[in-house]
């Protein structure tokens, strides 16, 4: 698995250049192996060095640390999700069970930031889920009854006032969750980075090329070297499938996203200087869209089943393209060279909007797939698998636990042809809305 790395976002690119950056070079032996270092890698590494001190733990990523899709995101730390297929009165205690995940997935990230007094621009102004259509009043209406339902504040908006918040009259009729924060991914993930244990060794740009149970150990390959493991935990998240792991469960999806440079004063003065934001669709295909405290717009409107590993500046230019549009619909007194940079990136998803967690050998565990909720939960799964791993329990395991499981998935052609005609139908729908 070779990821190549690029300086195409803004998020990383608003941090400065680390140093000692260290690669695999030889054959190693350690107790414990962790394979991903994003937000679930790093937070297992955490905890794994907080209940081990003294036993060696190698902490290895095919690209930098944290710059996958822990610094590709858009930022949003989520308490509720519109669109997973849980908001009908049928389902409500499955809606329950994954809200609960998501509870407790801001906890963690919470008492990460307070114990190493972390500076990620954390802001609790909840999000929007908006439309510029009318007609999907109705649906805002039902998720607001769902919401009443499970104890969470929410409040029906509606054109001028939703005007007046967003700085756009791109949007017709808004449901504003007050749960739920928005935050900088790269500064939150290079703090993680940074707290990491003495005894966490972190490998960077080393791809793992095979790994083999033999003898009670696992033996892992990668490009300049290897690595004799006890135990191992799997956290590539969207890459899961390219190692072998839980294949027919889980499936990448690659989104791009643009961001602008801060805006003017005179710029910012002309959408009404709103105070940040963070847009969610109300269709699944619709654009994500954010405004930021440093008056930096943000659009995500493109995802699709594309190489994970690499986009090249070509095509990655061609769906620039489709942000800048997406960006001038909204706001289009804005100058069309706005966008200042763009980027692809991953998610990992499942048939029925579940996640991974599990011990899936003796000696092999397994946390990822976040249907785009990666943030909190990332970092919650990274302890509570390698507070799993180590043979305790906690209260979260079990709320986890009791969780519906990721149901199978259809084998290749198949699954591509399905997961391409089910985004076409979905990228129709929410045309309006890109």
């Amino acid at each position: 698995m070779e990821v190549i790395n690029d300086n195409s976002c803004s998020w990383i690119n608003d941090l400065s250049p680390r140093n000692n950056i260290k690669s695999l070079s030889s054959n190693l032996n350690c107790e414990w192996l962790i394979i991903g270092a994003g937000f679930t890698g790093l937070s297992a590494a955490r905890k794994l060095g907080q209940i081990l001190p003294n036993q060696k733990i190698i902490l290895v990523d095919a690209q930098l640390a944290g710059e996958g899709a822990s610094s590709r995101n858009s930022g949003y730390l989520v308490d509720t999700t519109l669109n997973d297929g849980f908001t009908s009165n049928k389902d409500l205690q499955n809606y329950k069970k994954k809200t609960d995940i998501y509870k407790l997935g801001i906890q963690a990230v919470k008492r990460f930031i307070k114990e190493y007094q972390v500076d990620c621009d954390w802001n609790e102004c909840g999000k929007y889920f908006a439309s510029s259509k009318q007609e999907d009043k109705k649906i805002l209406e039902n998720f607001s009854d769902t919401l009443s339902k499970l104890g969470f504040k929410n409040s029906l908006i509606t054109n001028q006032d939703l005007k007046k918040r967003l700085g756009t009259n791109f949007y017709n009729i808004a449901l504003h969750t007050n749960g739920g924060v928005l935050l900088h991914p790269g500064k939150l993930v290079r703090a993680m980075i940074d707290t990491l244990p003495e005894n966490v060794i972190l490998y960077e740009n080393s791809s793992l090329l095979g790994w083999e149970r033999i003898n009670g150990k696992i033996n892992c390959r990668f490009n300049n070297g290897s690595i004799k493991t006890n135990k191992i935990i799997f956290a590539t998240n969207g890459f899961l499938k390219s190692l072998g792991v839980k294949t027919n469960y889980n499936f990448p999806i690659t989104l791009t996203a643009s961001m602008t440079r801060p805006l003017s004063d005179k710029e910012f003065k002309s959408i009404g200087e709103p105070k940040e934001w963070g847009v969610l669709p109300v269709r699944p295909m619709g654009a994500t869209v954010r405004m930021t405290n440093d008056k930096r717009i943000l659009i995500r409107n493109t995802a699709e089943v594309y190489n994970p590993f690499y986009m090249s500046k070509e095509e990655l230019k061609k769906r620039s393209i489709k942000q800048k549009i997406g960006l001038l619909k909204r706001f289009p007194n804005l100058p069309d060279d706005i966008i200042k940079s763009s980027w692809s990136g991953i998610v990992s998803r499942s048939r029925n909007s579940s996640q991974i967690f599990e011990k899936i050998h003796e000696n092999i565990f397994v946390a990822g797939c976040y249907n785009g909720s990666g943030i909190g939960v990332g970092t919650l799964f990274g302890e509570q698998i390698a507070i799993k791993a180590s043979n305790e329990l906690s209260q979260e395991i079990e709320i986890i636990e009791a969780r519906n499981k990721p149901t199978w998935l259809p084998p290749e052609p198949f699954l591509s042809f399905g997961i391409k005609t089910r985004l076409m139908y979905e990228r129709f729908r929410a045309m309006s809305d890109v």
